[in-house]
């Protein structure tokens, strides 16, 4: 046998042993993990050794991560968890292995983003992890899109979404909303106007069922927290004509003040209550609905995106 093919051998036969190994790990520590309680810590927090260990497997290597990556999310958020230590280490890791694993941005920027149990409340964390992917992705002008979504969700930082939907719309292809994002993040636009702009563009820009499933949802809630708004202000304007509040929406419609009785985007009516609260039906069937809700109403624990299968 040549030396080099000696050589090839040798790497391949080192690699498989050092993936079996992984995985004999983490099975002990994932069952050492089920009997008693871990401090979270990462054994090998290098990328550059674990690069050097892949033996020229990254790409195998970051899907490794990225699994691990969306195990430790799901089964933390499914926790109630409030801290995640790992997952910014996690992710740095997957992504030094393979820069171009764009679903390890889109993803992993809006499970660091979003504030506990939502998600691990770091959106400095998914900025510095977006902009990574920027500088090694510069044609990718969903980068941009979600450096701009966490600017503006997570940090209310208008300047800065601004400019990162400005820099995305200079990318060839890029879609021309970006432009317009940029136009309303510079005049300060109204939340729900803009909050449906972003959700909408998600969720016509993505063929992902589950980005699509909770842009949607997103979107019925915008809706719903509009229609509350709405209706609220109808009810008080007619107290104010009739000095009593009204019995039901048809008092209402037989004032004039309304055009048939309100639903919900699911087509559950809405409901009239004491001193002109306006309730859903079901908040539950309603996730991030921000109005609407009964007093002491608890939403069930949802992040704003949810891990793929």
């Amino acid at each position: 046998m040549s030396p080099s093919r000696r050589s090839t051998a040798t790497a391949t036969v080192l690699l498989a042993v050092f993936l079996s190994s992984s995985m004999l790990v983490l099975r002990q520590v994932d069952r050492m993990r089920r009997s008693t309680p871990l401090q979270e810590v990462l054994f090998l927090t290098s990328p550059k050794l674990l690069k050097r260990l892949s033996l020229g497997y990254d790409g195998l290597l970051a899907c490794v991560y990225w699994t691990r990556v969306v195990q430790y999310f799901g089964s933390k958020h499914f926790a109630g968890a409030r801290e995640y230590a790992l997952l910014a280490p996690l992710l740095e890791i997957t992504t030094a292995l393979d820069p171009h694993l764009i679903v390890a941005y889109e993803f992993g920027a809006n499970f660091l983003a979003p504030p506990p149990p939502g998600g691990a409340g770091e959106p400095e964390q998914a900025i510095a992890l977006t902009e990574f992917g920027i500088r090694n992705n510069p044609e990718e002008w969903r980068l941009y899109y979600d450096l701009g979504f966490v600017y503006y969700m997570d940090l209310h930082d208008y300047k800065n979404a601004a400019h990162a939907f400005a820099r995305g719309a200079q990318v060839p292809n890029a879609h021309p909303w970006l432009k317009l994002m940029a136009a309303l993040m510079a005049e300060h636009a109204g939340e729900i106007q803009t909050s449906r702009m972003l959700w909408t563009t998600t969720y016509q820009t993505t063929s992902d069922r589950n980005i699509r499933a909770n842009a949607a949802a997103h979107l019925r809630a915008l809706q719903v927290d509009e229609d509350v708004t709405n209706l609220e202000a109808l009810v008080s304007s007619y107290r104010q004509r009739t000095e009593h509040w009204p019995a039901a929406f048809s008092d209402l419609e037989a004032a004039g003040m309304l055009r048939g009785l309100p639903s919900d985007p699911l087509g559950q009516p809405y409901k009239l209550c004491g001193e002109g609260r306006v309730e859903v039906t079901d908040p539950d069937d309603l996730p991030f609905i921000q109005k609407g809700t009964p007093a002491g109403y608890v939403p069930p624990l949802k992040p704003r995106f949810l891990p793929t299968d």
